[in-house]
């Protein structure tokens, strides 16, 4: 029972430093190259591949339900899908957790209207060096990673709308 308080207070404290480092320590830089390609079951539970939405502008974000920053920029990313869907754009938001009940209860109050994708073994995380949370990536309509942002402030909306103006306009 010890051992386990303790690995639960650990835990604990880990996301709060990473969430505290994240909110603090934003970092966005313009990337070039392929995104690297991945598959993952969604919450409904179909499977979604990124090649698939090749020609659209995709906006992927790493998120977790204890991270607070997520809580703040989730309902933004949703304004964002729905404000530039009918251009080409959409969001996809990859859950890093193990257990799917903590997105799920997240959702409840937080809802969105994109796809919502499992990273359970945090494989696409790893393909995509994801260090901290959430990290934002934006993906032009050619599958090439064009912007990576780590961490969240307010404000960092206003970047990733320019770059989604910029990238569906080309």
């Amino acid at each position: 029972m010890k051992s386990m308080l303790s690995r639960t207070w650990l835990s604990f404290l880990l996301a709060c430093l990473l969430s505290f480092t994240t909110a603090n320590l934003a970092h966005a830089a313009t990337v070039k190259g392929p995104a690297p390609n991945f598959t993952l079951k969604s919450l409904t539970g179909k499977n979604l591949k990124l090649s698939e939405m090749t020609g659209n502008v995709v906006l992927i974000n790493f998120w977790a339900s204890w991270c607070g920053p997520c809580r703040e920029e989730m309902p933004l990313l949703n304004a964002l899908h729905k404000k530039y869907e009918a251009l080409g754009f959409t969001v996809i938001g990859i859950n890093v957790e193990e257990d799917t009940r903590n997105a799920r209860g997240f959702l409840k109050n937080f809802p969105v209207d994109f796809p919502i994708l499992l990273d359970k073994n945090n494989k696409v995380s790893k393909q995509y060096e994801v260090v901290a949370m959430p990290t934002t990536v934006v993906v032009d309509r050619d599958g090439n990673m064009r912007y990576l942002h780590k961490g969240y402030k307010s404000g960092d909306e206003d970047k990733y709308r320019k770059m989604v103006k910029k990238l569906v306009r080309e």
